[in-house]
């Protein structure tokens, strides 16, 4: 491992990047960024640094802080704002406490602030407040806790640094660990850093560079012992991996994974989906899950405890056969709520209990599966696997990986102070939702994809290839992040379909609901209508619907957790238009491959509903026009002698209600099929401004 410090960056940072902040703090974001630029140091948002300097308080007085890195941000990213400043003495004066409740902790960390509605501190912060150096930075080095997290690690570290780095055994973090911390480092006035047995590296000095180098001198030097002790071994034995096939393989797993992290309810509309799932596959990973000792060593605690809120305290092991993963699954979370009512909680406080599934899986031959609420979560418990998973084969290769005992790594993943970090809210309506939208690049499509994700679902937008599609991704993946998936797709190309269907259910793990909204228009009368045209329009609205049906319905039927199907149908339907022959047939046959499947799906819980609307010229809130108005409106402006806003004005007034009816319209009311707030199936909601010819009957 090698220093990135570079004295123009490091200048850069004070007199143009953060020149707004002071010189101190400036230096201690470049530092931070450094650290967090390396995954090998710290994983999403893990890890914490802090510098001590000087601020005028609201009078006008030098007040001593110390800026330390704010909970929740990522240090690869942090800015100043994300260094909230702590009363220093203040801070100081808790080192004489005995002790300090959980409550207590988060209560006098906030007391603290100079800016009370600054980011709430890391949880580490008085560790960083007693330590008497100006900078400190702690993280969880992968190839320190690899080496340390042995059975004789500590004394190894003790004899490779000669007593310039102490070792800390296990201390529980807050007001305990920060005392630790700061004796062995008042008896010990040499020292460089300590390595906190099983949790990380702390280090310390007067500037910027120095304390960040520190940290990079003790990595090295654990890695390169690391690499003489291995003398050229591998950490693993594995060959050459086979993606495509472990693809294949992976997708037929997923189906049957998500259905056994599903919490079964009576109400099968409605089950609790427990998890978004997110795949990848290296020889490492396929190797781990081949050893002998698989289950043992993967059902051993993570390297650091700070790990276990994302990826709970182990992992769990399977072959790829319905049963066995079933087995698997059902085997982890036994030993898990055994565990969580011996060492967390209890049973006064069972609600805290998320779910007693794993975070991780292996499936030998396929890869492994990360598991959160959302894609985000997902990911993150795969990237920590994959670093955990090198890291216990490190320690084995070098003797034997020694873990924290399931007691402790339970009490950190449910110590109240850490669970504040996943707090956000009630979930939204369609969290843990998986929809597939076609025609997601049209005006009804992209607001139908908006109005999905703003409920908490994460949405696979599918359409032509192109810019449309490219454009309305780009859009929503700077507000929705990584719920939001785009995969061009053909309706009328069968393989097109599958293999759309087959990438969304590995993507994020399942799927849960299809908006068939793709849809084209053609304007013609009967006696003019060319067979091709008729054709060509039957095939994306009436064909492309079946195509996308029979592949959800497969879906819904390997995982037997419910569904939503949803048709985008049309006015036309009920009250079909003169020249629009093509169109009002294509979407009426539509209508009827919905029906069926209603009455055929039924029995796995699945409602199938459309949506009769009318009127329609623009998402209002991209401005992206109908593609049907952009086929429909030059003729229907013609024949009635209007101009685009005249013609607006026209299908305005013709409904009973005199009201122009938007995108967001449409939108809302598939997401009220999608949320399947009630028992309803087979119907159609009409939002058109109210006409007699669409009246139920």
């Amino acid at each position: 491992m090698r220093s990135g410090w570079n004295d123009r960056d490091a200048n850069a940072a004070v007199h143009e990047h953060f020149a707004d902040s002071p010189p101190d703090v400036a230096l201690r974001v470049y530092t931070s960024r450094l650290i967090g630029a390396d995954a090998a140091l710290v994983l999403h948002g893990g890890g914490n640094t802090s510098v001590k300097t000087e601020v005028d308080d609201l009078l006008g007085r030098e007040c001593e802080v110390v800026c330390v890195k704010g909970s929740g941000h990522d240090l690869a990213t942090i800015e100043p704002s994300g260094l909230p400043a702590l009363d220093l003495a203040g801070l100081r004066e808790l080192r004489a406490a005995l002790e300090l409740s959980d409550q207590q902790l988060t209560d006098q960390l906030r007391l603290h602030l100079l800016d009370p509605n600054a980011a709430t501190p890391s949880l580490e912060t008085l560790v960083h407040a007693f330590l008497p150096d100006k900078f400190v930075e702690h993280t969880h080095a992968d190839v320190v806790l690899a080496f340390v997290n042995r059975p004789n690690g500590a004394a190894e570290i003790d004899a490779l640094f000669g007593g310039s780095v102490a070792v800390i055994e296990w201390t529980m973090p807050g007001l305990p660990l920060a005392k630790a911390v700061a004796d062995v480092r008042d008896e010990n006035p040499d020292l460089i850093g300590v390595v906190l047995d099983k949790h990380g590296v702390i280090t310390w000095g007067p500037d910027a560079r120095t304390s960040y180098e520190r940290m990079i001198e003790i990595c090295d030097r654990v890695e390169t012992e690391i690499e003489r002790r291995l003398a050229g071994r591998a950490v693993f034995e594995g060959g050459e991996v086979d993606e495509d096939e472990c693809r294949r393989k992976a997708i037929q797993v997923a189906t049957k994974v998500r259905r056994c992290l599903a919490s079964p309810r009576e109400d099968v509309l409605n089950p609790d989906v427990a998890l978004i799932a997110d795949w990848r596959v290296s020889a490492e990973v396929l190797a781990a899950a081949e050893r002998k000792d698989a289950v043992e060593l993967l059902r051993t605690g993570p390297l650091t405890p700070d790990h276990a809120l994302r990826t709970k305290g182990w992992y769990c092991v399977s072959d790829p056969d319905e049963e066995s993963l079933a087995v698997a699954i059902a085997e982890f979370s036994a030993a898990y709520l055994e565990g969580f009512n011996q060492y967390g909680p209890g049973a006064e406080s069972a609600s805290v209990l998320d779910d007693p599934f794993p975070r991780v899986m292996l499936v030998r031959g396929v890869g492994l599966f990360g598991f959160g609420p959302t894609k985000k979560a997902a990911r993150i418990a795969g990237d920590i696997a994959e670093h955990t998973i090198h890291g216990k084969l490190t320690a084995s290769a070098l003797s034997a990986y020694s873990a924290l005992s399931d007691g402790e790594v339970f009490r950190m993943e449910y110590w109240p102070p850490e669970r504040a970090k996943l707090e956000s809210g009630p979930e939204p309506t369609l969290a843990r939702k998986v929809a597939i939208v076609t025609g997601a690049a049209g005006a009804i499509g992209r607001a139908t994809s908006r109005v999905l994700l703003e409920r908490g679902c994460h949405v696979v937008l599918t359409d032509l290839p192109g810019d449309p599609l490219d454009n309305t991704a780009r859009e929503l993946r700077d507000r929705f992040a990584d719920a939001v998936d785009a995969q061009p797709m053909d309706v009328t190309d069968e393989s097109s379909v599958e293999r759309v269907f087959a990438h969304t259910t590995l993507h994020f793990g399942g799927l849960d609901i299809l908006v068939a909204n793709a849809g084209i228009a053609h304007v013609g009368a009967i006696d003019s209508l060319e067979l091709s045209d008729w054709q060509r329009v039957h095939a994306v609205n009436e064909t492309g619907t079946f195509l996308c049906f029979r592949a959800a319905a497969r879906v819904f039927r390997a995982q037997r957790l419910g569904g939503r199907l949803i048709l985008n149908a049309s006015k036309n339907v009920p009250a079909p238009g003169a020249d629009f022959a093509a169109y009002s047939a294509s979407k009426a046959g539509a209508v009827q491959v919905a029906k069926v499947a209603a009455i055929e799906l039924a029995e796995l819980g699945v409602t199938v509903n459309f949506v009769h609307a009318d009127g329609v010229f623009e998402d209002e809130t991209s401005g992206k026009s109908s593609g049907l108005w952009d086929t429909v409106g030059p003729d229907r402006m013609a024949s009635r002698g209007l101009d685009a806003q005249g013609l607006r004005e026209f299908y305005r007034n013709r409904n009973l209600m005199k009201v122009p009816v938007s995108a967001r319209h449409v939108a809302e009311a598939i997401a009220f099929f999608a949320e399947a707030r009630t028992p309803t199936t087979g119907a159609a909601l009409t939002v058109d401004g109210g006409h007699r010819d669409t009246f139920y009957r």
